[in-house]
């Protein structure tokens, strides 16, 4: 499990909050709270063009993750919704049920290792959920940044598939 800067219950170790100044939106990599979702975020445009992609650690394993369920994320916002309806869309979104490594319909499950028992497939379930929620209120403020939106630059990947997967 990687830290996460989040305000979101769950197993997840949390990094300090970001400086005073800074924008949430643009953190720097260099800075302590820099995590893998920023990372994911950041890198979401880049990666949603690869049909492959290595796999050189757990990182690498949550930023598909990441990628895939900010893909679904943006089917589930329109062109015409406002802030509020989708801000509740992905976070129903972010809180409905999903399939974790080794479960039937989970996507990946050629790419990662399931949980040995019961325990760790629980921590891992109330990890991810932590990371679907996290993520999906970090969308939220790119797509409606200014308070005007939704960017048509994120909407325009809406019909792309990383890898050819969907969550």
């Amino acid at each position: 499990m990687l830290p996460l800067r989040t305000r979101t219950r769950g197993p997840a170790y949390t990094l300090p909050p970001l400086p005073a100044n800074t924008n949430p939106l643009d953190v720097d990599p260099d800075s302590e709270s820099y995590d893998i979702l920023d990372e994911v975020l950041s890198l979401f445009r880049a990666n949603t063009f690869f049909r492959n992609f290595e796999i050189k650690g757990p990182a690498d394993r949550l930023l598909i993750y990441g990628i895939l369920f900010i893909s679904d994320c943006l089917t589930k916002v329109k062109p015409n919704m406002d802030s509020r309806s989708a801000e509740k869309a992905l976070i129903n979104g972010a809180l409905e049920q999903f399939s974790i490594p080794g479960e039937p319909g989970f996507p990946l499950n050629q790419a990662f290792e399931g949980p040995r028992d019961r325990a760790e497939a629980e921590t891992l379930r109330s990890y991810l959920s932590q990371v679907r929620q996290e993520l999906a209120l970090r969308l939220h403020a790119r797509l409606y940044e200014g308070g005007v939106g939704p960017s048509k630059w994120w909407l325009s990947f809406t019909k792309r598939k990383f890898m050819g997967k969907s969550l």
